[in-house]
């Protein structure tokens, strides 16, 4: 495994950047393509980094989102609570006792997710789960106007859930919170990082507001007029207690996601073949994904201007969307590997061929 890939992931993951905050990671995937390619920003705020080739056509855009599941403060009650909403999808059985940061314009301030303690409730509420408008958190303020005016706390503060980055006993496997998506950030920033030759312009981005609706990669899609798109991303695993193991189709360890279709978008099946040609071709570690459910930038980026021909590829990460998730880092490298390998075959007679 590459240090340097360990310790960009955890300088991403450990950046706090909910939908429509996500300055702290803008900064990360700036300061690491700095002199790469030219850099840009559109008015949504997601950024771009434009890596050329061998020509100018085709435009192969290289897409992560840079935001991760959080909150936002609600409200401050007068005893000095917070209550708070969710931004991206919950799942409330993963709250309780959690710890998050507040940032304030004062700076991050500490605050754990609470309820009114289970010997306060009846038997029935106790067995329960409980809703978001349920719980608060606690700051340790004594006072609501504590709270506001020496903490600074105010309605629209962006809450982060707080999840270090460290290593399990297996030394292929890391937790931390925010794979989903830093494991794509990252995964753009060392593709161009180490790209060779390419017949063609290779643009990555740090897309915002994928949580809420696939917000920054319409924006994003619609400046940089791709003519293929591969979204880089951090899907649920699959390999867990209570899944058919038979329909696995995101086991950590089984190398690459290659993601065919989910209910938002049906990748380019010429784009497909290639793709999957090649992780043959080169002995890459890979698997193949049919989705039930879920979404993916891929859903808005493919239908922008005349169309886009588009593929998912990711790093499955157990429990996404809550505190902590686990990858292993052999299906990081394999993903890297992979793009490393495709990037160069996309010359523009094999692009026009796509469609």
């Amino acid at each position: 495994m590459d240090p340097k890939s360990i310790e960009l992931l955890r300088e991403l993951t450990q950046a706090d950047a909910i939908p429509g905050h996500e300055a702290e990671v803008r900064q990360i995937f700036q300061s690491h393509l700095e002199g790469i390619g030219e850099l840009q920003n559109d008015r949504l705020g997601s950024i771009f980094c434009t890596k050329q080739g061998q020509a100018e056509k085709p435009r192969i855009l290289l897409d992560s989102h840079m935001d991760e599941v959080g909150f936002m403060v609600q409200r401050v009650t007068g005893s000095g609570y917070i209550k708070f909403i969710p931004v991206g999808g919950w799942w409330a059985h993963t709250l309780l006792a959690q710890r998050v940061n507040i940032l304030t314009k004062g700076g991050k301030l500490p605050g754990v997710i609470a309820s009114t303690p289970p010997h306060l409730l009846s038997e029935s509420s106790r067995n329960k789960v409980l809703d978001i408008k349920d719980l608060y958190i606690d700051i340790g303020a004594e006072s609501g106007e504590q709270a506001e005016k020496e903490y600074g706390v105010q309605p629209g503060c962006p809450i982060i859930p707080y999840g270090p980055f460290m290593p399990l006993k297996n030394p292929k496997l890391f937790s931390a919170k925010a794979f989903d998506n830093r494991v794509g950030v990252g995964l753009v920033i060392e593709t161009l990082q180490q790209l060779g030759e390419h017949p063609n312009t290779v643009i990555g981005t740090g897309s915002v507001q994928e949580e809420v609706g696939l917000r920054g990669a319409r924006t994003a899609a619609s400046a940089i007029e791709p003519d293929v798109a591969i979204v880089l991303e951090g899907p649920p695993a699959d390999d867990l207690p209570g899944f058919d193991s038979d329909a696995v189709q995101g086991r950590l360890g089984g190398g690459v996601q290659i993601r065919l279709y989910d209910p938002t978008m049906i990748a380019n099946p010429q784009l497909c073949d290639l793709v999957i040609e090649t992780a043959k071709t080169h002995q890459i570690l890979h698997q193949i994904a049919v989705r039930h459910s879920g979404g993916t930038d891929a859903g808005a980026i493919h239908q922008v201007g005349h169309g886009v021909p588009s593929i998912v590829l990711g790093v499955p990460a157990r429990y996404v969307h809550s505190h902590v998730s686990i990858i292993n880092i052999d299906d990081y490298q394999a993903a890297l590997d992979l793009l490393l390998r495709v990037i160069p075959r996309l010359d523009q007679s094999t692009v026009k061929d796509l469609v």
